[in-house]
Protein backbone atom coordinates (compact mmCIF):
# COMPACT_ATOMS: atom_id res chain seq x y z
CA UNK A 1 0.00 0.00 0.00
CA UNK A 2 3.09 2.71 0.77
CA UNK A 3 4.82 1.68 -2.33
CA UNK A 4 1.66 2.25 -4.24
CA UNK A 5 0.96 5.33 -2.79
CA UNK A 6 4.76 6.36 -2.82
CA UNK A 7 4.36 5.40 -6.75
CA UNK A 8 1.71 7.63 -7.20
CA UNK A 9 3.05 10.94 -5.30
CA UNK A 10 5.95 10.31 -7.59
CA UNK A 11 4.25 10.69 -10.36
CA UNK A 12 2.16 13.37 -9.93
CA UNK A 13 5.58 15.48 -8.44
CA UNK A 14 6.53 14.31 -11.48
CA UNK A 15 3.73 15.94 -13.73
CA UNK A 16 4.14 19.02 -11.59
CA UNK A 17 7.61 19.45 -12.42
CA UNK A 18 7.21 19.05 -16.18
CA UNK A 19 4.33 21.25 -16.33
CA UNK A 20 6.13 23.67 -14.16
CA UNK A 21 9.25 23.66 -17.00
CA UNK A 22 6.87 23.64 -19.50
CA UNK A 23 5.68 26.98 -18.69
CA UNK A 24 8.27 28.49 -17.59
CA UNK A 25 10.00 27.33 -21.21
CA UNK A 26 7.55 29.59 -22.79
CA UNK A 27 7.06 32.65 -20.14
CA UNK A 28 10.84 33.71 -19.23
CA UNK A 29 12.23 34.14 -22.66
CA UNK A 30 9.25 35.65 -23.53
CA UNK A 31 10.18 38.35 -21.27
CA UNK A 32 11.24 41.19 -23.69
CA UNK A 33 15.02 41.90 -21.90
CA UNK A 34 15.69 38.92 -21.70
CA UNK A 35 14.83 38.10 -25.08
CA UNK A 36 16.56 40.84 -26.34
CA UNK A 37 19.73 39.56 -24.39
CA UNK A 38 19.92 35.79 -25.56
CA UNK A 39 19.23 37.33 -29.18
CA UNK A 40 22.34 39.44 -28.91
CA UNK A 41 24.21 36.50 -27.87
CA UNK A 42 22.64 33.97 -30.12
CA UNK A 43 21.14 35.39 -33.07
CA UNK A 44 17.96 35.71 -34.13
CA UNK A 45 18.34 31.61 -35.92
CA UNK A 46 19.88 30.36 -33.51
CA UNK A 47 17.74 31.94 -30.60
CA UNK A 48 14.68 30.74 -32.47
CA UNK A 49 16.22 26.86 -33.41
CA UNK A 50 17.10 26.48 -29.25
CA UNK A 51 13.68 28.26 -27.88
CA UNK A 52 11.71 25.20 -30.52
CA UNK A 53 13.86 22.77 -29.36
CA UNK A 54 13.22 23.38 -26.09
CA UNK A 55 10.13 24.00 -26.03
CA UNK A 56 9.32 20.44 -28.30
CA UNK A 57 11.38 18.54 -25.45
CA UNK A 58 9.49 20.45 -22.65
CA UNK A 59 5.87 19.20 -23.86
CA UNK A 60 7.32 16.03 -25.05
CA UNK A 61 8.18 15.56 -21.43
CA UNK A 62 5.32 16.84 -20.00
CA UNK A 63 2.69 14.63 -22.65
CA UNK A 64 5.23 11.24 -21.40
CA UNK A 65 4.54 12.61 -17.39
CA UNK A 66 0.42 13.13 -18.08
CA UNK A 67 0.53 9.29 -19.09
CA UNK A 68 2.09 8.18 -16.12
CA UNK A 69 0.10 10.28 -13.59
CA UNK A 70 -2.38 8.03 -11.98
CA UNK A 71 -6.30 8.32 -13.26
CA UNK A 72 -8.63 9.98 -11.23
CA UNK A 73 -11.88 10.89 -12.74
CA UNK A 74 -14.07 13.52 -12.58
CA UNK A 75 -17.10 12.79 -14.99
CA UNK A 76 -18.15 10.22 -17.35
CA UNK A 77 -17.33 9.46 -20.93
CA UNK A 78 -19.51 11.08 -23.11
CA UNK A 79 -19.66 10.55 -27.39
CA UNK A 80 -21.22 14.00 -27.73
CA UNK A 81 -17.90 15.53 -26.23
CA UNK A 82 -16.22 13.28 -28.76
CA UNK A 83 -17.75 14.78 -31.61
CA UNK A 84 -17.45 18.52 -30.22
CA UNK A 85 -13.39 16.94 -30.49
CA UNK A 86 -13.51 16.30 -33.80
CA UNK A 87 -16.01 19.49 -34.95
CA UNK A 88 -13.51 22.21 -33.24
CA UNK A 89 -9.86 20.35 -34.33
CA UNK A 90 -10.49 21.26 -38.17
CA UNK A 91 -11.04 24.99 -37.06
CA UNK A 92 -8.11 25.17 -34.98
CA UNK A 93 -6.18 23.49 -37.36
CA UNK A 94 -7.23 26.11 -40.21
CA UNK A 95 -6.25 29.21 -38.06
CA UNK A 96 -2.68 27.40 -37.39
CA UNK A 97 -2.78 26.76 -41.17
CA UNK A 98 -3.89 30.63 -41.96
CA UNK A 99 -1.88 32.22 -39.50
CA UNK A 100 2.06 30.91 -39.78
CA UNK A 101 4.09 33.48 -41.80
CA UNK A 102 0.75 35.98 -42.12
CA UNK A 103 1.49 39.69 -41.59
CA UNK A 104 0.08 40.51 -37.86
CA UNK A 105 2.16 43.01 -35.96
CA UNK A 106 -0.02 42.91 -32.98
CA UNK A 107 0.99 39.05 -32.26
CA UNK A 108 4.14 37.05 -31.65
CA UNK A 109 5.75 35.56 -34.46
CA UNK A 110 3.74 38.01 -37.28
CA UNK A 111 6.29 40.40 -39.61
CA UNK A 112 5.40 43.84 -39.41
CA UNK A 113 5.75 43.87 -43.31
CA UNK A 114 2.24 43.21 -45.59
CA UNK A 115 -0.14 44.17 -42.83
CA UNK A 116 -3.25 45.90 -44.06
CA UNK A 117 -4.89 47.75 -41.38
CA UNK A 118 -7.66 47.84 -43.71
CA UNK A 119 -7.46 44.34 -44.55
CA UNK A 120 -6.32 42.21 -42.19
CA UNK A 121 -6.00 38.95 -42.57
CA UNK A 122 -6.67 36.37 -40.39
CA UNK A 123 -5.65 38.82 -37.37
CA UNK A 124 -9.92 40.23 -38.52
CA UNK A 125 -11.11 36.50 -37.37
CA UNK A 126 -8.45 37.42 -33.85
CA UNK A 127 -5.80 39.06 -33.32
CA UNK A 128 -3.74 35.91 -31.79
CA UNK A 129 -4.90 33.56 -33.93
CA UNK A 130 -2.18 31.07 -32.71
CA UNK A 131 -3.23 31.20 -29.16
CA UNK A 132 -6.91 31.22 -30.47
CA UNK A 133 -5.94 27.77 -31.71
CA UNK A 134 -4.15 26.68 -28.68
CA UNK A 135 -7.22 27.54 -26.11
CA UNK A 136 -9.69 25.76 -28.91
CA UNK A 137 -7.34 22.76 -28.75
CA UNK A 138 -7.10 23.02 -24.78
CA UNK A 139 -10.67 23.52 -24.21
CA UNK A 140 -11.87 20.89 -26.14
CA UNK A 141 -9.65 18.43 -25.17
CA UNK A 142 -10.20 19.08 -21.25
CA UNK A 143 -14.25 18.58 -22.16
CA UNK A 144 -13.88 15.06 -23.65
CA UNK A 145 -11.07 14.02 -21.21
CA UNK A 146 -12.90 13.45 -17.73
CA UNK A 147 -9.82 12.81 -15.80
CA UNK A 148 -8.00 14.71 -13.26
CA UNK A 149 -4.36 14.88 -14.65
CA UNK A 150 -6.23 15.53 -18.45
CA UNK A 151 -8.08 18.74 -17.04
CA UNK A 152 -5.17 20.23 -15.68
CA UNK A 153 -3.33 19.79 -18.39
CA UNK A 154 -5.68 20.95 -20.93
CA UNK A 155 -7.18 23.37 -18.84
CA UNK A 156 -3.64 25.04 -18.32
CA UNK A 157 -3.06 25.09 -21.82
CA UNK A 158 -6.34 27.04 -22.75
CA UNK A 159 -5.63 29.46 -19.72
CA UNK A 160 -2.39 29.91 -20.42
CA UNK A 161 -3.60 30.82 -24.26
CA UNK A 162 -6.30 33.39 -22.80
CA UNK A 163 -3.85 34.53 -20.71
CA UNK A 164 -1.44 35.23 -23.29
CA UNK A 165 -3.62 37.13 -25.45
CA UNK A 166 -4.02 40.03 -22.65
CA UNK A 167 -0.88 40.21 -22.03
CA UNK A 168 0.14 40.13 -25.47
CA UNK A 169 -2.40 42.99 -26.04
CA UNK A 170 -0.89 45.11 -23.18
CA UNK A 171 2.67 44.15 -24.61
CA UNK A 172 2.02 45.20 -27.96
CA UNK A 173 0.12 48.84 -27.03
CA UNK A 174 2.86 49.65 -24.50
CA UNK A 175 5.55 49.06 -27.56
CA UNK A 176 3.56 50.51 -30.35
CA UNK A 177 2.15 53.29 -28.37
CA UNK A 178 -1.56 53.69 -27.66
CA UNK A 179 -2.21 55.62 -31.36
CA UNK A 180 -0.49 53.53 -33.29
CA UNK A 181 -1.87 50.53 -31.53
CA UNK A 182 -5.12 51.66 -31.87
CA UNK A 183 -4.61 52.27 -35.72
CA UNK A 184 -3.08 48.97 -35.98
CA UNK A 185 -5.98 46.88 -34.61
CA UNK A 186 -8.69 48.71 -35.27
CA UNK A 187 -10.00 46.05 -37.60
CA UNK A 188 -9.22 43.20 -34.94
CA UNK A 189 -10.57 42.14 -32.41
CA UNK A 190 -9.22 39.58 -29.50
CA UNK A 191 -12.58 37.53 -29.40
CA UNK A 192 -13.23 35.54 -32.36
CA UNK A 193 -15.43 37.13 -35.29
CA UNK A 194 -16.24 40.43 -33.15
CA UNK A 195 -14.89 42.08 -36.02
CA UNK A 196 -16.88 40.61 -38.35
CA UNK A 197 -19.72 40.59 -36.61
CA UNK A 198 -19.71 44.36 -35.70
CA UNK A 199 -19.11 45.31 -39.21
CA UNK A 200 -15.42 46.30 -38.75
CA UNK A 201 -13.66 43.40 -40.73
CA UNK A 202 -15.07 42.11 -44.20
CA UNK A 203 -12.93 39.56 -45.69
CA UNK A 204 -10.96 39.79 -48.57
CA UNK A 205 -10.27 36.23 -50.01
CA UNK A 206 -7.05 35.73 -52.33
CA UNK A 207 -6.21 33.20 -54.09
CA UNK A 208 -2.77 31.91 -51.56
CA UNK A 209 -5.91 31.90 -49.30
CA UNK A 210 -6.84 28.28 -50.71
CA UNK A 211 -3.68 27.13 -50.59
CA UNK A 212 -3.57 27.87 -46.69
CA UNK A 213 -7.06 25.95 -46.47
CA UNK A 214 -5.45 23.20 -48.36
CA UNK A 215 -2.22 23.20 -45.61
CA UNK A 216 -5.01 23.59 -42.70
CA UNK A 217 -6.82 20.49 -43.61
CA UNK A 218 -4.16 18.77 -44.49
CA UNK A 219 -2.67 19.40 -40.92
CA UNK A 220 -5.93 18.07 -39.54
CA UNK A 221 -5.64 14.62 -41.68
CA UNK A 222 -2.44 14.14 -40.49
CA UNK A 223 -3.04 14.83 -36.47
CA UNK A 224 -6.38 12.25 -36.75
CA UNK A 225 -3.18 9.75 -38.48
CA UNK A 226 -1.12 10.14 -36.20
CA UNK A 227 -2.83 10.56 -32.85
CA UNK A 228 -3.66 6.34 -32.42
CA UNK A 229 0.04 6.22 -32.61
CA UNK A 230 1.43 8.83 -30.98
CA UNK A 231 -1.26 9.49 -28.20
CA UNK A 232 -2.14 5.81 -28.56
CA UNK A 233 -6.37 6.52 -28.61
CA UNK A 234 -8.01 7.22 -31.72
CA UNK A 235 -9.44 10.48 -31.62
CA UNK A 236 -12.83 9.40 -33.89
CA UNK A 237 -16.28 8.85 -32.38
CA UNK A 238 -16.65 4.91 -32.08
CA UNK A 239 -17.98 3.08 -35.20
CA UNK A 240 -15.78 5.42 -37.74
Amino acid sequence: MSATFGAAVADWAGFATAFGVFLLSHAVPARPALRARLVAVLGERLYLAAYATVSVGALAWLIVAAGRAPYVALWPYAIWRVWLVNLGMPLACLLVAFAVGAANPLSFGGPAAGFEPAHPGVAGVARHPLLLALALWGGLHTLANGDLVHVVLFGGFTGFAVLGMHMLDRRRRRQLGPAVWARLAANTSTWPLAALIDGRWKPRPRLRDALRLVLGLALWLALLALHPRLIGVSPLPPGL
